[in-house]
């Protein structure tokens, strides 16, 4: 079915579309902490990167990165559609998460990174994060 914009009005409705974050991982993740008891973790603290928890107390930062977006050697896939753009997105995201990691850890913080497919084994996402928070 043809689109009914032409390409460029198609590219100005799209740029007005904003993305509201990781909601389901992140909601999972809250689950995964909740039910192991682990606590003094923040959501939405001004730190380089939105981590999308942070233990003050312990120095940690923790990303739940989706698959698709960040890039995940095992279940990252190149739409089909436009593979130049999406090429040079994609790598620039992993390229945005390397250097956040990288200043974050030069801040002090130790940086926990969790791909999306990780959530659905909740005991090996805890060991990391205990292991990280020294606990």
């Amino acid at each position: 079915m043809p689109d009914v914009f032409t390409k460029e009005k198609r590219s100005e409705v799209m740029s007005h579309i904003r993305g509201k974050g990781n909601k389901d991982t992140e909601l999972v993740m809250i689950k995964i902490l909740r039910s192991n008891h682990i606590s003094g973790w923040r959501r939405n603290q001004p730190l380089l990167g939105k981590p999308d928890f942070v233990f003050l107390k312990h120095k940690t930062t923790l990303f739940v990165d989706g698959c698709f977006w960040h890039g995940c050697p095992m279940h990252s896939t190149m739409p089909k559609n436009n593979q130049e753009f999406w090429k040079k997105k994609l790598l620039g995201n992993k390229s945005r998460d390397d250097y956040v990691s990288e200043e974050l850890i030069k801040m002090g913080w130790k940086v926990i990174r969790v791909w999306e497919h990780e959530l659905s084994n909740p005991d090996l996402v805890v060991k990391r994060i205990l292991d990280a928070i020294n606990i």
